[in-house]
């Protein structure tokens, strides 16, 4: 039997539990502390909108080249990070799906999943520990920024293989599989 999940939209205040949404604060958050003006008035700073977690190792920045999920998608794998966040951010101005569940036993079912549709102009970065599925790209091959631990002691990727459950996401408007 396989399951539908809506894919809702992703707001920072439905994400916060997995971690934090990356953009540019709105008009009812901004402070003076986290949004101000800079370089001689010809940029406004949106501080510390996500902060990096680490136990040990450094950060690092790369490039993943997430090919494109042809519908439908079928969820294969989570995972999570132990020893750091991680976080997401696409290049090519493209949209694509969040997975995530809670921090600490790994899920055990679709029920434990939550998805999101995340615009272009959104990052996301997952807390340490969250269970997050790899990244799903929509329309076309896209590549994201990531920010995450490197060089670091210990396992920092462990993987759950869930592709019996046959979990099924629903975009509103259009019926797309992950």
């Amino acid at each position: 039997m396989s399951t539908t999940i809506v894919a809702k939209p992703l707001t920072k205040a439905a994400f916060a539990p997995f971690g934090a949404v990356i953009e540019p604060y709105d008009e009812q958050e901004q402070t003076a502390d986290n949004s101000y003006v800079i370089n001689n008035g010809y940029a406004t700073r949106h501080h510390a909108i996500a902060e990096c977690e680490l136990d040990g190792g450094n950060v690092g920045m790369s490039i993943f080249r997430a090919k494109k999920r042809e519908v439908p998608i079928a969820l294969s794998v989570m995972e999570y990070h132990p020893f750091g966040s991680q976080a997401f951010f696409s290049m090519n101005g493209q949209d694509y799906i969040v997975v995530v569940a809670p921090k600490g036993e790994p899920p055990q079912s679709a029920a434990d999943l939550t998805v999101f549709y995340a615009k272009s102009h959104q990052g996301v970065q997952y807390d340490a520990n969250v269970w997050h599925h790899p990244l799903l790209a929509l329309d076309r091959d896209s590549d994201f920024l990531v920010i995450d631990r490197i060089h670091g002691e210990g396992n920092n990727c462990h993987e759950l293989d869930i592709n019996d459950w046959q979990v099924f996401v629903e975009i509103e408007g259009e019926q797309t599989s992950a």
